[in-house]
């Protein structure tokens, strides 16, 4: 257990005196979901660290008008929603379920400004997180896509996914997709059967699997 938190993002870096102190001092939770379990339900508060330690996890997150969801995979070691903790929004955006048996270690929020703030690792480290998924994501709204339908299929995919790695879906009806790709149904329609013949993506009703995406990168 000690090796395991010591390997985690937030926790690089601290010496293992330093980390001794902290378990002395932080209660920290661990927990074991079974496959299918809900972790974290969206608007719920944020007020807590919660680390998955083993297994993986299911984030499904949906448009505000509820016309189409994204739902990735995503493995352990994996830090939910460090970014939901402060700011004007505090609450999950997302909602995140084992898909795996799941073993968590969380850490109150309170514990985290009063204790582990006090370390400048940590907290260098919990700024690096939080900078660098906000430098990823700006840079993604600056990359135009060609007029291809195509690419504007992948870039659309692609500026909704967190680690540019594995399975994903897109749960999309056809004429909604064409309307945010302002394009006809038949278009759209014809470019995803012709990606899915070359094996970038697979077609389900209602939705869009893509199995490996970096393969539209």
């Amino acid at each position: 257990m000690f090796d395991t938190l010591l390997q985690l993002p937030l926790f690089q870096g601290l010496a293992q005196e330093d980390f001794t102190c902290i378990l002395g001092k932080v209660k920290l939770h661990f927990t074991k979901h079974k496959a299918g379990e809900v972790l974290q339900k969206k608007g719920t508060p944020c007020n807590q660290l919660m680390f998955i330690l083993k297994g993986e996890v299911v984030s499904s997150t949906s448009s505000d008008d509820d016309s189409y969801s994204f739902t990735e995979y995503l493995s352990a070691p994996y830090l939910i929603e460090p970014q939901s903790m402060f700011g004007m929004n505090t609450c999950y955006v997302s909602n995140y379920r084992a898909h795996t048996e799941v073993h968590t270690v969380s850490i109150n929020k309170a514990f985290v400004m009063e204790e582990l703030f006090r370390y400048e690792i940590f907290r260098l480290n919990y700024m690096n997180i939080i900078s660098n998924r906000a430098q990823t994501l700006y840079s993604r709204l600056w990359n135009k896509p060609s007029n291809s339908i195509e690419e504007r299929i992948a870039y659309f995919i692609l500026k909704h996914t967190e680690r540019l790695t594995g399975e994903k879906i897109l749960k999309i009806k056809m004429e909604d997709f064409a309307q945010i790709l302002n394009e006809t149904r038949a278009s759209v329609s014809k470019i995803l059967n012709s990606m899915q013949e070359n094996g970038l993506l697979e077609l389900h009703r209602g939705e869009i699997v893509i199995p490996e995406v970096e393969k539209l990168l």
